[in-house]
């Protein structure tokens, strides 16, 4: 019977990839990244903690539990009031026996996809125009990289839990012919469209490295042992001999987590090497069912206008090189236009970060979540232990792009922050290592709270910077509303939405020495400093496509220009505690575009502040 499995496997993977397989003669198809993710200013979605537009639909316990035993959720556990300081221990937390942060994982507010489609009018008028969703599949985690079906939007997401689940039960999982569509499904197609009406892109993530204990494929496993069909989907290093008393049954969970049973590698050349890619591909069978999935909300149907722009695909250094050669010929197969961005970010944490270029050559992804220009940036911009010079920042980009495809710079998700690290704020309010003892529970020294004027000063220069340099600006949901919060999970609080009235925060239950207590609320000046940074984004291709050329790089003094064969937009910063007065590259005359100045000659910069000139033409 597992033989006609493996065959029947095989053959469905040969139907799904059909000619998606054949390439040119150079062997890379659709090389170059889609034209509009060069014009994308990113806007990531994490659902949960978004907006909660349908308390119907609020998480049960039974929603949560899994059958790793890291977590027990109490008889007694409930959502948490959106507005509850974050920082105050649940009631239903008093016998777990755990810390704070420990308990946060259990900790949930409800976010749906009713709330995202609540809020596409602030997004229109954000004016973003590209989405990225956190994982959005079936889970029982907040994040939802634990996947319980790939190819469901998560029951909680949806108008209807109990149907959705009862739809679910009546499928054969492994036979995309069975999939139907659920409440949260078609919620979720109704919020593509929506947002594709709006001239918004979506993007959605999966991590296809792995699964969570509650996957379907895995508990038949569970069931069956080495008799299950799915035995071969998964890295298991044992199966438990029924004629012994001991349970000798083990396997591989990614970075060594349990609760996260990895797909099963094959073909490698190599082992793994943490930070570097590895040829190889993935189980034939397990591979089949991705490659439906993806194909399911491409073209929900068979029908491309009604499905999704591309994919993040997460720790993609995990998963090996010939399974994503063969996926973005897939993809591009299907959706020539189509976005893909990897997560390549640690070779070595916390002090050197991975080389993308084999990455983004053609062959495998459209871009990168760039984190690796934010960490030089930080250390120019914020007051930080370790400060580089602006001629130090210079070489560093300098680095960067000439690394890089020309082709493929534009299109790069210029990332700064994200689900997985401190809010920009809280990053810049702290002088320690980038993402390294970033949070109290590390670093009781650590500051959590509302950060001081300075840092609100230095920030702005960095997003100033951030929207004027190569590449697609990534905005964090909840960075426009001035949120602060240190790394993961305190950057994953929910969103500070206009007109809600927030409990104060106080820390004490993580920090002792902590006293203070914050007022919790919208910041329209940083939503309308965000605002006007994406207008001028907009406004000038330039921005998008021109190159770049630096001007002035002494000390704490840094110039460039953005340019083409028509336009040329001149960005200038002064971190140092001096004015700093700046010839302008030409005679012509210029216009300030945050406070539309008319400037000629020269600029006078006083210290924390810089300008964003665009040369008038005659």
């Amino acid at each position: 019977m597992k033989n006609k499995i493996i065959a029947l496997l095989a053959i469905v993977l040969i139907n799904i990839m059909g000619c998606a397989c054949q390439t040119k003669t150079d062997g890379i198809v659709n090389k170059n990244p889609p034209g509009w993710a060069s014009e994308a200013i990113w806007y990531q979605i994490f659902v949960e903690r978004f907006s909660n537009g349908d308390t119907m639909n609020d998480p049960l316990a039974e929603n949560i539990r899994t059958a790793s035993d890291f977590f027990t959720v109490p008889a007694n556990w409930h959502t948490t009031p959106w507005t509850q300081n974050w920082y105050l221990p649940d009631d239903w937390t008093s016998d777990l026996g755990k810390d704070f942060y420990s308990n946060l994982q259990l900790r949930r507010y409800g976010g749906d996809l009713q709330g995202v489609m609540d809020k596409l009018d602030y997004l229109s008028d954000l004016g973003i125009n590209a989405v990225y969703f956190n994982p959005l599949n079936d889970a029982p985690s907040l994040h939802k990289y634990d996947a319980r079906n790939y190819h469901h939007v998560d029951v909680n997401f949806g108008p209807d839990p109990e149907g959705d689940n009862a739809i679910i039960a009546s499928e054969d999982p492994a036979d995309p012919a069975t999939w139907k569509w659920t409440s949260a499904d078609k919620l979720f197609l109704e919020v593509v469209d929506s947002l594709h009406h709006r001239n918004i892109r979506v993007i959605l993530d999966y991590s296809w490295n792995h699964t969570g204990v509650e996957f379907w494929a895995w508990k038949d496993i569970m069931s069956k042992g080495e008799n299950s069909r799915y035995a071969d989907w998964y890295n298991i290093v044992s199966f438990d001999k029924l004629e012994t008393p001991e349970n000798e049954f083990d396997y591989k969970g990614w970075l060594n987590i349990k609760a996260l049973p990895e797909i099963k590698k094959v073909n490698t050349k190599e082992a793994h090497r943490n930070g570097f890619p590895f040829e190889g591909d993935l189980d034939a069978g397990a591979k089949a069912h991705i490659l439906a999935v993806t194909k399911r909300w491409l073209a929900p149907d068979g029908d491309v206008t009604k499905g999704i722009d591309g994919y993040r695909l997460d720790v993609a250094d995990h998963v090996p090189m010939g399974f994503w050669r063969d996926y973005r010929k897939f993809v591009k197969k299907i959706n020539p236009d189509a976005y893909l961005v990897g997560e390549i970010w640690w070779q070595e944490w916390p002090d050197i970060l991975m080389n993308p270029v084999p990455y983004i050559s053609g062959d495998v992804f459209d871009g990168i979540m760039f984190y690796h220009l934010y960490r030089p940036a930080r250390y120019f911009f914020a007051n930080t232990d370790f400060s580089i010079s602006a001629g130090q920042l210079t070489d560093s980009l300098k680095f960067q792009w000439n690394r890089i495809p020309v082709e493929t710079r534009t299109a790069m998700m210029n990332t700064a922050s994200t689900h997985d690290t401190p809010r920009l704020l809280s990053s810049f309010y702290n002088k320690g290592k980038y993402k390294f003892h970033a949070k109290p529970n590390e670093d009781e020294n650590y500051k959590a709270g509302k950060p001081d004027h300075e840092t609100y000063q230095r920030l702005r220069l960095y997003l100033m910077h951030q929207f004027t340099n190569i590449g697609a600006p990534h905005i964090w949901n909840g960075e426009e509303m001035g949120m602060w919060g240190s790394d993961d999970p305190d950057c994953r609080k929910p969103l500070w939405w206009p007109g809600m009235e927030f409990e104060s925060e106080n820390r004490l239950s993580v920090s002792g020495t902590d006293l203070s207590v914050d007022q919790v609320r919208f910041d329209s000046l940083i939503y309308s400093f965000y605002k006007k940074l994406i207008q001028i984004r907009k406004d000038n291709k330039v921005l998008a496509h021109g190159e770049i050329g630096f001007l002035n790089a002494v000390g704490k003094q840094w110039s460039y220009r953005r340019f083409d064969d028509r336009e040329e937009i001149v960005v200038c910063f002064n971190l140092d505690t001096i004015p700093y007065t700046m010839a302008l590259p030409s005679k012509a005359k210029y216009k300030e575009l945050i406070d539309q100045q008319i400037i000629s000659d020269s600029v006078v910069l006083q210290p924390l502040t810089g300008n964003i000139l665009k040369r008038l033409n005659p």
